[in-house]
């Protein structure tokens, strides 16, 4: 069971080319999925598998309090992995074929207002290569609404600053080019021609952000450095690495951008999931509205 699992994460990963944070998630879910069958229903083969002790695994991820998201993505990552065990004839049915995914509740993400973006970006104000970087990340986040991942994986090849623009390698390795505004680009500028360099030391690579230790900066540190300036920002809002993701669409409809070129900077497969930004513009609306409006 386990070398047909590790078969199907080298075909999302080779022939799919999905990202890496995807394949950790199929991954973590059909190890737990495959412990499960294992040793709760003392199942050998994935042939002995049936829809019922499908139903009863993710009953019992229900009842350990799993979120709806994260059982939703269960599903999908054991519907996925039977149709292709099945294709590749690594089993004769797929019992998983008649399981719908539950749509979950859709949550709307926290934004920033344009106040507590300026606040954010002018927390890094000194003039050393920190600051410096730290103040090129978050005009660069914000300019761009690119995911953390794709902006730790930014490369200076990539980064045409004459020009304008960035090329952007997404989910899937799909590319996308994406404006810069004034503001990031002057600010990567003085990141490149006063920081990069010294922060670098003699290390030796492409990627445009690098960590203390001249290595390319993680995600974990960036969440670090995110945290650090919310606090100096004296924003009370819960942030994560992806609000001023959020922040850059909501911003971007509520000044009138068309929702096309929103989704594909963003770059969305579905524009029903960058529809999510116009629910957020509505609902910040009516706030305004009731809180101006002399009879609302």
């Amino acid at each position: 069971m386990e070398n047909e699992i590790a078969q199907f994460l080298h075909y999302i990963q080779v022939e799919r080319g999905y990202a890496d944070n995807t394949i950790l998630s199929y991954r973590r879910d059909l190890n737990q999925y495959y412990l499960h069958l294992h040793q709760v229903e003392k199942i050998m083969t994935f042939d002995q598998v049936d829809r019922q002790h499908i139903v009863y695994y993710l009953h019992t991820l229900k009842e350990q309090g799993r979120a709806e998201t994260t059982i939703a993505r269960a599903i999908a990552s054991i519907r996925a992995f039977h149709q292709f065990a099945l294709r590749e004839r690594l089993a004769e049915r797929d019992p998983s074929v008649h399981l719908d995914i539950p749509k979950p509740t859709k949550r709307l993400p926290k934004v920033l207002s344009t106040v507590e973006v300026e606040s954010l970006l002018e927390a890094p104000s000194g003039d050393d290569p920190f600051s410096i970087r730290n103040r090129a990340l978050l005009e660069t986040l914000y300019a761009t609404g690119m995911r953390v991942s794709e902006l730790i994986q930014l490369t200076v090849t990539n980064t045409h600053l004459s020009m304008g623009f960035v090329r952007c390698i997404g989910k899937g390795n799909k590319e996308r080019i994406i404006p810069l505004g004034g503001a990031a680009t002057r600010a990567l500028k003085l990141y490149f021609e006063e920081s990069r360099l010294i922060l670098m030391k003699d290390k030796q690579h492409d990627y445009v952000f690098v960590n203390l230790h001249g290595n390319p900066l993680t995600r974990q540190g960036f969440w670090k450095i995110l945290k650090q300036l919310t606090e100096k920002a004296n924003i009370e809002k819960e942030l994560t690495p992806h609000t001023l993701r959020h922040s850059f669409a909501t911003h971007l409809l509520e000044n009138g951008a068309d929702l096309r070129a929103v989704q594909e900077m963003l770059g969305h497969a579905d524009i029903s999931t960058t529809q999510i930004y116009t629910h957020v513009t509505k609902t910040r609306m009516k706030d305004v509205y009731v809180k101006y409006h002399p009879r609302a």
